[in-house]
């Protein structure tokens, strides 16, 4: 595992899993919201977030979580694994709610600095994107998960117990 693509919808656990996996195998991490947003929530324009996310996609070794989905192709490319953490929606629209409560008025630690956490209009309609394009999100990760192309191995994830089992069974040559 040298090249790990994280992927899932909005509160699937990906920042934390890749965090996690980040700890136990020294790859360094990176976060799709990193490149996807600028200070003051303002959203990079599409060609810097494409030429950010290649740059990442060339280097020898990362874990990679996140979406902008019209670079995954040249992930699935570069990446010999595949995790896709595929929760319930109820679940990560939960999780959505929970953590822009938690950290509401602070950075997470998967955002960029001057992106507090908010909940306003805008949780609101970003639950609302979550619950509008699970089928589709979902869609587009299936069809990864269920042809493959062959130097990738993929796994997928529909619980924390799986996760923690995954966690739990990687050794150091891993």
């Amino acid at each position: 595992m040298k090249r790990v693509m994280i992927v899932g919808g909005p509160g699937s656990g990906k920042s934390t899993l890749a965090h996690q996996l980040g700890e136990r195998t020294g790859l360094p991490v990176y976060n799709m919201d990193h490149i996807h947003w600028l200070p003051g929530w303002v959203e990079r324009p599409r060609q810097e977030k494409d030429s950010l996310t290649h740059q990442v996609h060339m280097k020898s070794d990362w874990i990679f979580e996140g979406g902008h989905s019209s670079t995954y192709a040249e992930r699935v490319d570069r990446a010999d694994t595949f995790i896709w953490l595929d929760v319930p929606v109820w679940l990560r629209i939960f999780r959505v709610l929970k953590r822009s409560i938690q950290y509401y008025g602070q950075n997470r630690p998967d955002l960029p600095e001057g992106c507090p956490e908010r909940f306003n209009g805008q949780t609101v309609e970003f639950v609302h994107f979550i619950w509008r394009t699970r089928h589709s999100a979902r869609a587009k990760l299936l069809r990864i998960y269920t042809a493959p192309p062959p130097h990738l191995t993929v796994l997928k994830f529909s619980s924390l117990k799986e996760t923690r089992a995954f966690l739990d069974g990687l050794t150091t040559e891993t």
